[in-house]
């Protein structure tokens, strides 16, 4: 079973976490997020991010996928994403960056999978999640004339 840390400027990353908590209670022991804050080294960031890597792992004896782990996190190029760079092994380690919440719940829902399946699904979940919500309504819906139209114009198409 992969795990996930959740690395991010903070509080994004423990904000995220609680969601996942929200809505996947069972998560805790899958996932650990990392606030960064804004005086953090990248040195320091990387020691941190490390550690919390190896609790996630503590008390596996012998994971059957050698301790597979993908850290998701917030922006390409930040702090951030750039340990979580460093923190890739190339097989072990994967990093996604643009983290949502569709994102997040796909990989705590397909944990159990190979890494390789669960990064391809975190990111078309990632994607899926971003929609651009209509302002009008619906155009199944009926038509109904508003009072500041007299000649009872409408334009729905």
């Amino acid at each position: 079973m992969a795990r996930i840390l959740i690395l991010a400027h903070a509080p994004l990353a423990s904000a995220l976490l609680a969601v996942a908590r929200h809505a996947f209670p069972e998560c805790a022991a899958r996932a650990v997020a990392l606030d960064v804050e804004p005086d953090a080294s990248p040195e320091l960031v990387e020691a941190r991010a490390r550690a919390a890597l190896s609790a996630l792992f503590e008390g596996d004896a012998g994971t059957d996928r050698g301790g597979e782990s993908l850290v998701l996190t917030d922006v390409f190029g930040a702090t951030p994403a750039n340990v979580a760079q460093r923190l890739t092994d190339g097989s072990n380690v994967r990093v996604l960056a643009g983290v949502n919440v569709p994102m997040l719940w796909r990989a705590l829902n397909y944990c159990d999978l190979p890494l390789d399946e669960i990064v391809s699904r975190s990111m078309i979940g990632g994607a899926q999640g971003v929609l651009a919500i209509a302002s009008t309504r619906p155009q199944n819906q009926a038509f109904q004339a508003s009072v500041h139209d007299p000649q009872h114009h409408h334009h729905q198409q």
